[in-house]
């Protein structure tokens, strides 16, 4: 489930949620494979909660990375994450109402950057599991 995925700030790619003790949790980077424990004191976010900022409301990442899956056809994003204005245009493209004073490039590359190891470990599933299962729940 894409609540079992975690963004730790300071370090790199994303995590898999392995367990869960007293103190800390055990995670697996997607990047590496390698487990570490991740303490209290780290910022850890599950992709679940964060969502893009648009023009009426907030919008889930599970949708943004969605539509993205929808305009690559499932592959791989392929624009230079380097060039802020490819990077404007293709969110113009993928989130028209995306708003611009609070959507940085620096998240624009973290989502993509993000979808593409979705890609890599074919991890898209994961996207549309989240809305079976809520379906389910309701």
């Amino acid at each position: 489930m894409l609540k079992d995925i975690l963004t730790i700030s300071g370090k790199p790619g994303l995590f898999k949620l392995v367990s869960k003790g007293r103190q800390n949790i055990i995670v697996e980077s997607l990047l590496t494979g390698k487990r570490m424990p991740s303490f209290s004191y780290y910022k850890v976010v599950s992709l679940h909660d964060i969502a893009v900022f648009t023009d009426e409301a907030e919008k889930p990442l599970r949708e943004v990375m969605l539509a993205i899956a929808e305009k690559e056809n499932n592959g791989h994003v392929s624009i230079d994450l380097g060039n802020a204005d490819a990077l404007k245009a293709y969110f113009e493209v993928v989130l028209p109402n995306y708003d611009r004073d609070r959507v940085f490039i620096s998240d624009m590359k973290k989502i993509l950057s993000w979808y593409n190891l979705f890609v890599e470990k074919n991890m898209l599933d994961l996207l549309t599991e989240e809305e079976t299962t809520e379906n389910t729940e309701a």
